[in-house]
């Protein structure tokens, strides 16, 4: 009987551990499906680019796994039964159900909007490549001086401000913040932060929460009003409900809760990686989303799969987080390791490090579209020991 793994979800995580997953299992023994609602890998690191306008070419899901024996079905999740171990997905045509031995739930993540009113109706955002399109289309259409108000100090706040007031110098670009702009950054760091966001002319506003969204404003809990042509959206990310909506356990953010290996704790045929895991990194705090997470998990999860279903050892190793690579626009950087205990160590700057952030952004999209390439001559077979659950007839 062939093991059927399904994969939900096609960005870094789930491409990544969809194929490798089909590099090491012998296809006699195992399917691998994946189910992703767009037909194309978003570079997801990359869509504040998009929103600009740079060049950026969709690469087809498809195209990936040629060649790989996965099989993609193009459809949004819209339910998870555990218990008879099964996924609802719909396209535009139908609604159907898949059945799965083994899951692996890389759904990633949305903005968040924290119940702020205004926010769905008149602000953008660039956590998809659909939205980010449309601010693009937007930003096109703003005249000389018009008003582009990004609220979120963060990576995805920072790298949307620089690269908006970069590409069109002719707008007047506001950051507000919860909290000061990188204030987890170094010394070094925060103080070429300061002098970027300066150079470039955006205006900053620290310790400022937006309480509401209008048409052409934002307004502030203290009163302050926001003239903004454009909202930008980048206060945070949430998590689909779909897994908690199952049962299955999650943390407080919505995630699931894994062991080390990336197994659910409460459905051990469930595994977790990228944004949709909570699961306790080398430091003792949870692992935080990002590119780099991603990357990480799966690789963990693809090991301990591997392990589990053909009978060989395998070690988990304490996930660890390095540090933030951060774009400034298309000619600035900061790269900020971390240590154990998340503190700030060394931070390097500038144009170089502007090249490096591009070398990610080129190494994490070849590393999840050569999902065919490299595979191995001998593939493993499904260990007889393997745990197999009875399966529930539908």
């Amino acid at each position: 009987m062939t093991h059927r793994i399904v994969v939900l979800g096609a960005g870094y995580a789930g491409t990544n551990t969809a194929g490798n997953l089909a590099r090491r299992l012998h296809p006699d023994d195992f399917e691998i499906t994946v189910v992703n609602a767009d037909p194309h890998f978003v570079e997801r690191i990359r869509l504040h680019q998009v929103a600009v306008g740079r060049d950026y070419r969709p690469r087809a899901l498809a195209d990936a796994f040629a060649g790989t024996g996965v099989r993609l079905r193009v459809a949004r999740v819209t339910a998870l039964d555990p218990e008879r171990r099964s996924v609802t997905v719909a396209d535009e045509e139908c609604e159907e159900e898949i059945g799965y031995d083994t899951l692996v739930y890389a759904l990633g993540s949305a903005v968040a909007s924290d119940g702020v009113p205004g926010v769905a109706e008149y602000a953008h955002d660039i956590a998809g490549r659909p939205s980010a399109l449309r601010l693009q289309q937007r930003l096109q259409e703003l005249g000389d001086g018009a008003k582009v108000l990004v609220v979120g100090g963060g990576l995805t706040g920072l790298e949307a401000a620089t690269e908006i007031a970069e590409t069109r110098p002719d707008l007047a670009v506001t950051l507000a913040s919860r909290t000061a702009p990188g204030d987890w950054l170094s010394t070094k760091a925060k103080e070429h932060l300061r002098r970027r966001l300066d150079h470039l002319g955006i205006a900053v506003h620290e310790h400022t929460v937006i309480a509401r969204v209008e048409p052409t404003r934002a307004v502030a809990e203290d009163g302050t009003i926001f003239p903004a042509d454009v909202t930008v959206w980048a206060a945070g990310f949430t998590v689909p409900t779909i897994a908690a909506a199952a049962g299955v356990q999650v943390s407080d953010t919505g995630r699931i809760v894994t062991d080390g290996s990336l197994r659910s704790v409460s459905h051990p045929e469930i595994y977790a990686v990228g944004d949709s895991v909570h699961v306790i990194g080398a430091n003792g705090q949870p692992l935080p989303m990002s590119c780099a997470s991603a990357g990480f998990s799966s690789m963990q999860a693809v090991a301990a799969l591997e392990g589990r279903l053909t009978g060989r050892r395998f070690d988990v190793e304490p996930l660890k987080y390095l540090g933030n690579c951060i774009g400034l626009g298309e000619r600035d950087a900061i790269f900020q390791t971390v240590g154990a205990d998340l503190r700030p160590k060394v931070a390097f700057t500038g144009r170089k490090t502007a090249r490096f952030k591009a070398f990610v952004l080129w190494g994490a999209a070849w590393n999840v579209l050569r999902a065919g390439g490299g595979m191995p001559k001998r593939k493993r077979r499904l260990s007889p020991d393997a745990p197999l659950p009875e399966r529930v007839a539908a």
